[in-house]
């Protein structure tokens, strides 16, 4: 008797399910805001402008702050490739003032930037087109200012200099 009164339970229980296929289905997510549009500046990545822009001291100061932001973790605020993450054990990357790379054109930085070198890994979704041009112009604003004579100073400058 209980075994048939545990079959007639059981029976009773599954004929409520059916097989799911014709319950009726939300409808399919629509979004309420319009997407966003690119900006008009905005480059793609692994492209670039033709040639990189006119230096400024608006340029070198955005160059500046974002050099401290994403670089000098790694190369230090003199870029000599001793920054915090080397002084705690990481492979220090080369310092801007040797002749290799103070003799590679500004684009040099900028590739790097977006695409990475060694064990530095691409900023090109971190770090927008127009700021890895800044900071390709700081970096040359930092070697300049370790290995600038005499010559380098305006005339009207020099006197100033004692």
């Amino acid at each position: 008797m209980r075994r048939l009164a545990l079959c007639l339970l059981t029976f009773a229980v599954l004929s409520g399910c059916d097989d799911m296929t014709t319950q009726p289905k939300q409808k399919v997510y629509t979004p309420l805001v319009a997407p966003a549009k690119t900006p008009s500046d905005t480059v793609q990545f692994e492209q670039k402008p033709v040639a990189p822009p006119p230096v400024t001291l608006a340029l070198l100061e955005r160059g500046q702050e974002r050099f401290r932001i994403y670089c000098t973790p790694c190369h230090s605020e003199l870029g000599d490739g001793h920054g915090m993450i080397v002084q705690r054990g990481f492979p220090p990357p080369p310092s801007y003032h040797i002749d290799r790379l103070r003799a590679a054109p500004v684009e040099h930085f900028y590739d790097v930037i977006t695409h990475g070198y060694g064990a530095m890994y691409s900023y090109a979704n971190r770090v927008q087109p127009a700021d890895r041009w800044a900071i390709a112009a700081y970096i040359r604003a930092l070697q300049l200012s370790q290995h600038a004579s005499i010559a380098d100073v305006p005339a009207d400058q020099r006197g100033k200099m004692q």
